[in-house]
């Protein structure tokens, strides 16, 4: 049976022990959970995980990141892997970069910090 991952990308650790804890709470171990606290991090990330043959479902990014904004991440990971979901959770962005990762990188949803658990799981859900 092929293992499946969420992967969260986010530059602020707190954030990403946040989504952790609740994923973990939520999911237990029905899936693996990977972490990245930076978008070149997270493409790494990506391909260690699909040469290892792990299905990655979701993906979970900030928008306001060094080097690399997550729309820009987002639709790389498009190009790469189109049926992996995204999803951008983020406390500051603009709608012109929300557009754009709809448009580019076939954005599942926008979800603005903080979130709710109940809106990521949501989300998650309907994204797998």
């Amino acid at each position: 049976m092929t293992k499946k991952a969420i992967i969260c990308i986010d530059d602020e650790r707190i954030i990403l022990q946040a989504l952790k804890t609740q994923l973990k709470s939520h999911y237990g171990s029905k899936y693996i959970y990977e972490f990245a606290e930076s978008a070149n991090e997270g493409l790494e990330l990506l391909e260690e995980l699909a040469d290892e043959g792990i299905e990655i479902l979701v993906i979970v990014s900030d928008w306001l990141m060094p080097k690399m904004k997550g729309d820009d991440f987002l639709i790389e990971v498009h190009k790469r892997h189109p049926k992996i979901s995204k999803v951008l959770l983020t406390g500051q962005s603009d709608e012109a970069s929300i557009i754009r990762a709809e448009k580019g990188a076939n954005l599942h949803c926008f979800l603005n910090k903080p979130w709710a658990e109940e809106e990521l799981f949501k989300a998650i859900d309907s994204a797998i």
